[in-house]
């Protein structure tokens, strides 16, 4: 306790050590941190100057602290890795910053081009307002021209229902009666369409005296033509239908009279109305002849002299197939052309004591000058005569079998029932019809009715009488298939008719079935024929074919079309500069409202073909006028001076008398999409195409991801209701050229080829051209028709997998060619094709022109089509035997030449500018 105590007070105690205790010990750690100071410190720097100067010997090897060079340092294993990367760094480094200069100068060069093209926009906006300023200023002196060279034309004064026409002409007599003094032009501008109001019977109390057969019929024709309106107040025309009667309540002449006048839109005179009184038995009455029908027109298939107005009313076929389409099978077959009788008649003449006729005048009367009152008896007995004679089998019969048919005083009444004349009918070869001995008696129900049986069954109509007028006479040549002999001319009758040839006869049979076809068969061709004749009177245009309306299938496009030189191969032929202005369509109606006298008779005429429904056919010849500065090569041009007739221009310019002009390519398919889009790309580049329309025939819609290629042109894709081979000709309403290309998707055709097959149909409208040609034969075992598609040096078919034709006959086709054709097409799946030939041949009378070389155009390695099937064959065959009863007889022609352009394909050289002359 003291101790501890002596050493916190410091204190001195056993000699003062405790404070030498605590300065040694002060010392001795200010020494040990001094020392370690110096290890820590100065020990590293002596080491490292010992380590950088000692060991001066030259061998390298016993160098063990020295400084080695990097190559030595690189050989430790685990340090070669580091070296490497660190070259190969550095080597990437230099390159970076290699290119980042390039990349710099191609900036500063890209920035300088840039300034420049903004510069140029600015130029070639400048440029571009300026070339619209000259667009603007030609538009306007264009339509300054056009104004000054084209007449203003104004629309004819519409006259309202309740307007009274006191300025109208008025006729001396309603027997006067014709277009210019009785017809109202003024509510039938050209421009109107010819609207047509058709009166509803049954409103009236003679409705219900109308026939039910004749009053459904005519109700179903009025809703589906195209010309009647329900808007009276525009119409241009009124129709009235006010027979055939039921006679036990048949209305007294006075009370129908009465009637008539007091329609809504009669006005007093009843001008621009026709009264229709069709038949469809031969006893029709004319009830007419009592009435005052005013300025209306008369339409019916009796008519006294003094009732018919020539130009004004018109004389109408019978109805015979009221509600019922004929059936074309159990008509009898055009050839062979003359059958068992050489002519044939039944009827017998009922005598009335009303009759003008019965005064019997001598020969010596008929010398003076005066013409007998009828030749009847003289008829009998010569006709008589040739039947005795057994020269030619002959068939008259004077005295009917059972009760003759009720007839008009004078008339030759038929005899038997409608199928026993249709079975005699038949079998003769000549129909003779006598007309009524009462000269003012011009035409007849039962007359017509006899003209129509004999044309629906092929027999040649031979009537005696030229006072006669036949049905709708102002517009038909009948002379084309019948023959129209005098009375006097009786006795040299029997010569006449068996000097005809085999040729005329078949013609005039041809012809005759035409007409019975086209005017006469049905209730709707009856009422079209009328209406047809009246707007082709006051000279309207028709209105406008029908045309399929295209329902689109929405489709992705923007792939680009393949540049594969197969897959649009021109071949050696220059086509000339492909077009780059947007499509066009071809000029429609060019000639509507130019028709002319002998235009409406071609085209009434022509047969076979139902050309009245329309103003004019769609292969109008060019007039020399009109041709004088169109095409190359036309006319005789002196050697070395002139335009046209050189190879370059051939290769440069489309040719031809219509200096303008596109095509569109009709493509069908069925679910060959891959097929189909080859196709397609085939197709890019082709010259003078308009568009392509896909006939989609499958109900399986095309694939959502499908691609569609980029070919230059649309590519419309149309969806059809039922998958028929008859949707490839449906006119619809997309196509918008005259000219057609119809090919199948798998075909495959060069463009040279194509464009070549273009040229010539522009030079052959009405035909169908084409590459794959096919022929018919008679099989002589069977008595039958066989199709052969075998080499041989002629044919008489155009495949239309691959073939040209005019859009009109896609209409004809469509709806007018007899259905059954068509069921037949759709029973088989096949014979589209050959019915189109059947058709095109049947309406020109025309061979189909082949060109090129080639016999097939299916693309290599594409899938198998329907053609290859074992009974495609047998199937053709059948389908070429039914077409031919159809028809009645073999429309196909053979032909043994294909065409060929002049200097097709032929090399000139560049300096030559004329490569013929004329001598």
């Amino acid at each position: 306790m003291t101790g501890y105590t002596m050493l916190r007070n410091g204190g001195v105690g056993n000699g003062g050590q405790p404070w030498v205790l605590r300065w040694s010990s002060r010392i001795r750690l200010t020494w040990l941190s001094f020392t370690l100071f110096i290890i820590l410190v100065f020990f590293p720097l002596i080491a490292h100057y010992y380590l950088t100067t000692i060991d001066d010997a030259d061998d390298a090897g016993k160098r063990i602290f020295g400084p080695r060079t990097g190559n030595e340092l690189c050989e430790v294993k685990h340090v070669q890795d580091l070296c490497r990367i660190r070259e190969s760094v550095s080597e990437e480094l230099l390159q970076l910053e290699a290119k980042r200069q390039e990349l710099n100068s191609e900036i500063a060069k890209l920035n300088l081009k840039i300034e420049a093209c903004k510069k140029s926009i600015e130029n070639a906006k400048q440029d571009l307002l300026q070339l619209k300023n000259v667009i603007s200023q030609t538009e306007h002196s264009y339509k300054e021209l056009m104004a000054q060279n084209q007449p203003k034309l104004s629309l004819p004064i519409r006259l309202l229902p309740d307007k009274d026409e006191a300025n109208f002409p008025l006729p001396k007599s309603n027997r006067n009666c014709r277009l210019h003094n009785c017809f109202d032009y003024s509510r039938c501008p050209l421009t109107s369409g010819f609207p047509v109001y058709v009166y509803n019977s049954d409103q009236y109390p003679f409705g219900s005296s109308l026939d039910p057969l004749i009053k459904q019929a005519f109700e179903a024709t009025v809703r589906t033509n195209v010309y009647v309106t329900e808007n009276a107040n525009i119409a241009c025309v009124y129709i009235i239908l006010v027979g055939e009667m039921q006679e036990p309540i048949m209305p007294k002449p006075t009370e129908l009279e009465q009637q008539l006048h007091s329609l809504p839109y009669w006005r007093t005179d009843g001008h621009n109305h026709l009264i229709i009184n069709l038949s469809r038995k031969s006893e029709t009455q004319n009830f007419i002849y009592n009435i005052s029908t005013g300025r209306a027109m008369i339409a019916q298939s009796t008519f006294y002299d003094v009732q018919y107005r020539p130009g004004f009313d018109i004389v109408v076929s019978p109805l015979v197939h009221a509600m019922s389409e004929p059936n074309f099978l159990e008509i009898p077959p055009q050839v062979p052309v003359k059958r068992k009788y050489l002519f044939s008649f039944q009827g017998e003449k009922i005598e009335s004591l009303r009759s003008s006729l019965q005064e019997v005048r001598s020969f010596e009367e008929e010398i003076e000058g005066n013409a007998p009152a009828d030749y009847d008896d003289r008829i009998i007995t010569t006709l008589k005569a040739v039947q005795d004679s057994k020269l030619d089998f002959v068939l008259v019969e004077f005295t009917c079998k059972n009760q003759p048919k009720a007839s008009l005083p004078t008339e030759w009444a038929l005899c038997g029932e409608r199928d026993d004349r249709l079975e005699l009918l038949k079998l003769s070869t000549f129909a003779l019809i006598i007309t009524p001995g009462d000269t003012h008696l011009l035409i007849s129900a039962g007359c017509t009715m006899r003209l129509f049986e004999a044309l629906e069954v092929g027999a040649i109509p031979v009537i005696l009488g030229e006072q006669v007028q036949l049905p709708y006479h102002d517009v038909i040549r009948w002379n084309e298939a019948a023959l129209i002999i005098p009375k006097p001319r009786i006795t040299e009758v029997h010569f006449l008719l068996r000097s005809i040839s085999d040729n005329d006869l078949l013609t005039m049979r041809r012809q005759g079935r035409f007409l019975w076809e086209t005017y006469f068969s049905t209730s709707d061709n009856v009422f079209s024929t009328v209406l047809a004749i009246i707007r082709t009177r006051i000279q309207i245009p028709a209105a406008p074919i029908r045309e399929e309306t295209a329902v689109e299938i929405p489709h992705r496009s923007g792939k680009a079309a393949g540049t594969d030189p197969n897959m649009a191969d021109n071949g050696d032929l220059d086509l000339g500069p492909v077009e780059t202005e947007p499509p066009y369509a071809s000029p429609k109606y060019l000639r509507n409202f130019t028709l002319t006298a002998m235009d409406i008779y071609r085209n009434w005429n022509s047969a076979p073909g139902p050309f009245h429904l329309f103003p004019h056919t769609p292969f109008d010849p060019v007039l020399p006028s009109e041709a004088k500065f169109l095409g190359s090569g036309t006319g005789f041009r002196p050697i070395g001076g002139g335009a046209g007739g050189s190879g370059k221009e051939f290769q440069a310019a489309l040719g031809g008398n219509v200096p303008r002009e596109q095509f569109t390519v009709v493509m069908l398919t069925y679910e060959r999409e891959e097929v189909l889009m080859n196709s397609l790309e085939r197709l890019n580049g082709l010259p003078y195409l308009n568009k392509v329309v896909v006939v989609w025939n499958s109900p399986k819609l095309p694939s959502e991801d499908l691609l569609w290629p980029d070919i230059g042109v649309p590519i419309m894709v149309v969806r059809t209701e039922k998958n028929s081979l008859n949707n490839r000709f449906l006119p619809w309403d997309e196509i918008e050229t005259e000219a057609i290309l119809s090919i199948d998707d798998d075909a495959h055709l060069r463009h040279d080829e194509i464009m070549f097959g273009f040229r010539v149909w522009r030079e052959a409208r009405d035909r169908i051209v084409g590459f794959p040609g096919r022929y018919h034969a008679w099989d002589i075992p069977h008595q039958s028709w066989l199709y052969n598609s075998n080499y041989s040096c002629e044919l008489s078919m155009v495949l239309t997998g691959a073939a040209f034709f005019h859009k009109y006959y896609a209409y004809l086709y469509s709806y007018v060619m007899p259905q059954a054709i068509r069921d037949m097409v759709d029973e088989y799946i096949n014979c589209e094709d050959i019915a189109m030939n059947f058709l095109v041949s049947h309406i020109t009378r025309k061979p189909p022109i082949k060109v090129t070389s080639r016999w097939t155009f299916r693309c290599p390695g594409c899938p198998q089509a329907l053609s290859h099937d074992d009974s495609h064959f047998h199937e053709r065959h059948k389908c070429i035997n039914f077409f031919v009863k159809v028809y009645g007889y073999m429309p196909l022609l053979y032909t043994q030449f294909r065409v060929d352009s002049v200097l097709f394909k032929t090399r000139l050289p560049h300096d030559k500018t004329k490569c013929f002359k004329f001598i």
